[in-house]
């Protein structure tokens, strides 16, 4: 927050999303009512909020920040959202546009101190009166593992907005299946182990994986922006990162600018030591003489430029170069790509450390079944496919062969040794 971290812990998060919880019970919010979140950047804020809806039955509405007014109003209206809770200032002058076309909004909330604004502490200080947490308590135990969490809108074909209602069991399988694929450092405590986080948590890969590293008991941190994305890198030194193949290939494209601009002596090393790399064409560790001298001259580089602890980087929202992927896992820095869609909360498949084969999405989650139909296409089954399109039984029923598998929208295979492979898209994989 305005260039400092502000550390909190994880009993002040319970708390605090305790607090939410019975400040929204008092405001008259009900089990299944919809409230919208809506932030520029992940947050703090965001996820103590996501905490206490989920917790009390209420369903979470995040909506992203770069959409138009229109869009709101759309969303707003067809989930019937009461209250709504945004960053900053110029989110709160975006809705107010269409409040007064939205009947069922009750009431706006800012996180950012906003003059004339209500602010989302008002809440907390509703709530912060304890004697009706058994009340909290109650409803918590009373939700059903089929009972709906948060509707996801995605950019429906026909140019309206479609909701994508995923269950708690939705995504509690979708953490738990993925599990298994992220590696752990043995020699690292948890506690010890840092996340750095700076895709939009309202994007629902972020968002599993925010729930996959806490329920780790790791350590969160949000990135200020995408600008001080590089100066984020080298105060956390993270252990975790999601990407996205854009950002690889900014990283890279920013590796190789400095390399070419060093000139001299610093540039014939730094194409060497591509030129090496760049042969390689499965992935190992550094052997033999010259690839143990580029390692340390030019790849150690790498590696500290992302912090210099990187376990792994966990890539979603759309192919990453098989060429990319091979040389950053050759210069030390694995990547593990995976396979998704909203509407499978979302991971299908991953690459794992054990099982791993550049240029696939991995091999499925093992809660899942995966089938190729006759025309190519990839259908998926399991717990975390979505219950359905909100409101919309027609485009849901469409979404699903007759055996209940959904349809992806995906050509692929499945090879010999097991792993999926994209071969064609029409959707984007991760994308919402």
């Amino acid at each position: 927050y305005h260039g400092e971290w502000k550390k909190t812990s994880t009993q002040e998060f319970i708390n605090e999303g305790n607090k939410i919880s019975r400040g929204l019970l008092k405001l008259g919010i009900n089990p299944g009512d919809k409230i919208a979140l809506i932030t520029t950047n992940s947050r703090t804020e965001w996820a103590i909020m996501d905490l206490g809806l989920s917790q009390i039955g209420v369903v979470s509405v995040p909506v992203y920040p770069s959409i138009s007014p229109e869009d709101y109003e759309f969303i707003f209206n067809n989930a019937e959202i009461k209250y709504c809770f945004v960053s900053d200032k110029d989110l709160l002058s975006k809705v107010m546009k269409v409040k007064h076309n939205i009947p069922s909004l009750q009431g706006i909330f800012t996180f950012d101190n906003v003059s004339g604004a209500a602010n989302w502490r008002e809440i907390l200080d509703l709530g912060e009166d304890d004697s009706t947490q058994i009340e909290v308590e109650d409803l918590s135990k009373a939700i059903n593992p089929d009972d709906l969490a948060t509707i996801i809108y995605t950019s429906g074909t026909t140019g309206k907005p479609k909701g994508v209602m995923l269950t708690h069991d939705n995504i509690v399988s979708n953490v738990l299946g993925s599990i298994p694929r992220i590696p752990k450092k043995r020699s690292l405590d948890y506690k010890d182990t840092r996340v750095l986080s700076f895709l939009p948590i309202c994007h629902i890969f972020e968002r599993m994986l925010f729930y996959l590293f806490q329920y780790n008991g790791f350590s969160i941190y949000f990135a200020e922006s995408i600008d001080k994305m590089g100066d984020n890198v080298k105060e956390v030194k993270p252990h975790y990162m999601s990407v996205v193949p854009r950002l690889v290939e900014k990283v890279y494209d920013k590796i190789y600018n400095t390399g070419s601009s060093a000139g001299g002596l610093k540039s014939k090393i730094f194409f060497w030591a591509l030129n090496i790399i760049s042969k390689k064409k499965t992935v190992s560790k550094p052997s033999g003489l010259q690839e143990i001298i580029a390692d340390r001259l030019v790849f150690k580089k790498w590696r500290e430029g992302l912090g210099g602890e990187i376990i792994t980087l966990v890539s979603g929202s759309a192919a990453l170069s098989t060429r990319l992927n091979l040389m950053f896992q050759n210069a030390g820095i694995p990547i593990l790509e995976g396979y998704g869609l909203t509407e499978t909360s979302p991971v299908i498949s991953v690459n794992s450390f054990d099982k791993m084969k550049i240029g696939t999405v991995g091999h499925p989650l093992d809660n899942l079944s995966v089938k190729i139909q006759e025309d190519g296409e990839i259908t998926v089954k399991g717990p975390s496919v979505f219950k359905g399109y909100f409101k919309n039984e027609e485009m849901t029923k469409e979404a699903f062969t007759s055996d209940g598998y959904f349809k992806t929208g995906d050509i692929g295979l499945i090879d010999s040794d097991g792993f999926l492979q994209i071969t064609d898209r029409k959707k984007e994989m991760f994308k919402t």
